[in-house]
């Protein structure tokens, strides 16, 4: 789909060209691409290299300010620093999301919520001083800042919906694809018959970071599920999959910087402009819009109540791994293994003092710091890291922390104590 030009410049910022390309299919394909690519390779920064979570935040952070100058600064739009920012982009509004669930265990609706709101405030604050929310007026420094932080809006609210949606329904990342690539079919449909093609081109937009993101996952994940509820794919792995989809992003840029077909003053001068615009058309596809989001939410809600794979049972929270004592940690920073033990002794001490509320409360601190630690502590061994976790979950068992069962006899709690003591010594 494509945008018309709304506005000009309006507060005197100095007039460029458009910094923003040509929106044709060029644009769609290399767009999922640098979706794809940001989803895998923050993964495999994130867990092969064991920089973690936060760290990985911060690199992308500080890597996006740096191409976010570079591209600021130039006066038209050149495909490779573009492009580059995108896939920073992409990487960096994923890592936000990932930091809010992952870290400060924000539920995924809550994070859509806010993130929807978010965009809607910069879209209101964009429109109320450039009056034009067109792609094709990114001509001033002011607009093109309203742009890109509208894209790392669009990316982490992509990644939270994207997220909530595999969490409602328990879809593999195959089957998963399928929902915004149909989305995105209906939304062309509707620009095709007369929708506003600005507000088309945003929704579109944000439906393309679900959709990179499950290719992503579907290319990279094992073809055999690790454990019930696992997604499964056509097990490339994330630094193949990262590889790949490089490699085409930069053959894409290479093409459009040879023949410039995706620069909107060269498209302009070989294109016929749009018909003007149907006021009428334009009612009947936001209408569209509305359905079609009705819609989405029924099938969601459907997708949810039907039956699907979930985590394993309590059951099996048991390690098959057999580690000796010590061994599992042995990777792991001595100062986080020493706060958790430290944490694990005064519950132990006050169970076997009669202070229950004690032991109990010094056991949910015990999770809360293991599972704040866990995006540090994962990559390093993720085999020592299941195997304590599995001990860890015993002991939230014993005291009927995240689990059905009332606590267990203080006897119980003291051996599961005492084992993950053992193993963490």
């Amino acid at each position: 789909m494509t945008t018309t030009s709304e506005a000009r410049t309006r507060h005197g910022g100095r007039l460029m060209l458009n910094k923003v390309p040509e929106v044709t299919v060029w644009f769609w394909v290399i767009k999922i691409l640098c979706t794809t690519v940001g989803e895998s390779f923050a993964d495999w920064i994130n867990m092969k290299l064991g920089v973690g979570l936060v760290n990985t935040a911060w690199i992308f952070t500080a890597v996006f300010a740096v191409v976010l100058i570079v591209q600021l600064r130039l006066k038209r739009y050149v495909p490779f620093p573009y492009w580059l920012t995108v896939v920073v982009v992409s990487v960096t509004g994923t890592l936000y999301t990932d930091i809010l669930t992952d870290q400060l265990h924000v539920p995924l609706w809550i994070s859509s919520a806010v993130f929807s709101v978010l965009l809607a405030v910069v879209f209101g604050v964009w429109w109320l001083r450039e009056r034009t929310l067109s792609i094709h007026s990114v001509t001033t420094r002011s607009r093109e800042s309203f742009y890109w932080l509208s894209v790392l809006v669009t990316f982490a609210l992509g990644t939270a919906t994207g997220d909530w949606t595999l969490e409602l329904t328990g879809w593999s990342p195959g089957v998963s694809v399928l929902l915004p690539l149909g989305l995105i079919a209906a939304i062309t449909g509707l620009w095709k018959f007369g929708a506003n093609p600005v507000l088309s081109f945003w929704l579109a937009y944000i439906l393309t970071r679900p959709l990179g993101a499950n290719i992503g996952d579907w290319l990279a994940s094992p073809k055999v599920a690790q454990s019930p509820g696992d997604p499964t794919g056509l097990a490339l792995g994330t630094f193949t999959t990262s590889l790949i989809f490089l490699g085409l992003i930069l053959a894409t840029v290479i093409y459009l910087t040879v023949t410039r077909a995706d620069v909107t003053e060269t498209y302009e001068a070989t294109h016929t402009p749009q018909a003007t615009v149907n006021p009428r058309r334009q009612r009947v596809g936001l209408a569209g819009f509305v359905l079609l989001a009705v819609a989405t939410g029924s099938l969601l809600l459907w997708a949810h109540g039907r039956p699907h794979v979930g985590p394993a049972p309590e059951t099996d929270a048991t390690s098959t791994v057999q580690l000796a004592p010590g061994q599992a940690v042995k990777k792991f920073p001595p100062k986080k293994v020493d706060a958790l033990r430290a944490l694990a002794s005064t519950s132990l001490r006050d169970t076997r003092s009669g202070n229950t509320a004690g032991a109990h409360a010094a056991a949910k601190s015990l999770r809360d710091l293991w599972d704040a630690d866990q995006a540090s502590l994962q990559p390093l061994d993720n085999t020592g890291w299941t195997f304590i976790d599995a001990q860890m979950d015993q002991v939230l068992k014993a005291f009927g922390i995240d689990h059905a069962n009332p606590p267990m006899a203080p006897a119980k709690q003291e051996a599961q104590l005492n084992t993950l003591l053992r193993d963490m010594r």
